[in-house]
């Protein structure tokens, strides 16, 4: 990582480079961009790929697969590509403000601060994508926040259909449907799908936080009143379509409710199977570091303590939406928009996002629990 952002950001012109590496770290204004995210079609900050060289282009890749399993690093090539799909089935006519609104060299990388010092870090996103590393004493500190999201989630090919998220949403469902009765009622969260990730784009999660709306996704306002009210009809159809109530997304609120059923509560396949979805998640990050979360929640305590829970429709095709929740870890999948044909993938660690302290973040679920 420190060679790769290193040969980058020396390729760069002294403007580029300017806005491609924000220093120094730990000052007010770069702290605040390193924890400013997004999902949506905005500007992520930083330079883009569309601005690089392709040597350039190779560099930053490159340095994306660092921070990456190689099958992760896959199904990001893949969603990066899918605006091309998602810009031919919206008939080619989405702009979102900017020359071409579904672009892949709309993806963005920041380095913050300077590789290889004591702290750094470095962030490659753009829409449905966001990827964000920090590095401290020379060991991978944080790897969340990590989005993946799809859009159309499943397309066809000359044979069969392409879903880079089908996995990890046939895995959830294949877990939930494999409860009994009784455990199935505990799992549900809600009897209709939420419309979106709780969480959002946060920098810090709380308790008791409820979904944002699209509205505040985006990098300040909508550069124009026609984006805006294209924004609020897409916000106000969702909402529609999911039919919330402020009570509903009360009962959806992180560390409020039921927080599904228990993996303490399950069999040994069921047990199995968790454990494959929580890996989908998190083999988003560096092969070392996906290995050892491998290993975390291959013990029993540590698995014992991780909660699955579902709303929504089962059957495929439908709308639905999962979450799993435990010490150090917070999950969401939804798949609801488009004829739920459009899905969103998170995974963050509630009390090390970013490498923020534990008394910086949320602490739901970490009272009397080892949080190795």
């Amino acid at each position: 990582m420190v060679h790769l952002a290193t040969d980058l950001l020396d390729s760069l012109d002294p403007e580029t480079r300017a806005r491609a590496c924000w220093t120094p770290f730990g000052d007010q204004d770069v702290e605040a961009e390193r924890v400013r995210w997004f999902y949506t079609p905005t500007d992520h900050g930083g330079v883009a790929l569309g601005e690089l060289s392709p040597v350039q282009q190779s560099l930053a890749m490159q340095l994306l697969a660092t921070g990456l399993t190689r099958q992760a690093y896959v199904t990001a090539c893949t969603v990066i590509g899918l605006e091309n799909v998602l810009d031919e089935a919206e008939g080619w006519t989405v702009d979102w403000g900017r020359v071409r609104g579904r672009d892949p060299g709309l993806y963005w990388v920041r380095v913050f601060g300077h590789p290889g010092d004591a702290t750094w870090g470095w962030r490659f996103g753009g829409h449905h994508l966001s990827v964000n590393l920090l590095m401290r004493d020379e060991r991978i500190a944080a790897a969340t926040p990590s989005f993946i999201g799809a859009d159309p989630a499943s397309s066809p090919l000359l044979v069969g259909e392409l879903r880079p998220l089908g996995g990890t949403e046939d895995l959830a469902r294949t877990l939930m449907t494999s409860l009994g009765e009784q455990e199935r009622a505990q799992a549900l969260l809600h009897p209709r799908a939420i419309s979106d990730i709780v969480s959002g784009n946060r920098a810090r999660l709380s308790r008791g936080d409820q979904m944002m709306h699209m509205q505040d996704l985006f990098r300040g306002p909508l550069p124009t009143p026609r984006l805006a009210d294209l924004v609020d009809r897409i916000d106000e159809a969702a909402e529609a379509g999911s039919g919330y109530s402020p009570a509903d997304h009360e009962r959806m609120a992180l560390g409020l409710g039921s927080p599904g059923i228990a993996a303490a509560d399950m069999t040994a396949d069921q047990r199995g199977l968790l454990h494959d979805l929580i890996a989908a998640y998190t083999d988003r990050s560096p092969e070392p570091l996906a290995a050892a979360l491998r290993r975390r929640y291959a013990d029993d305590a540590r698995l014992d303590a991780i909660h699955f829970g579902w709303a929504g429709e089962l059957t495929p095709g439908q709308p639905h939406y999962y979450r799993l929740t435990g010490p150090r870890l917070l999950v969401e999948y939804d798949n609801t928009q488009r004829g739920a044909n459009h899905a969103h993938s998170v995974w963050r660690d509630p009390a090390g996002d970013f490498g923020l302290s534990a008394d910086q973040g949320i602490g739901w679920e970490l009272r009397g629990v080892d949080q190795r």
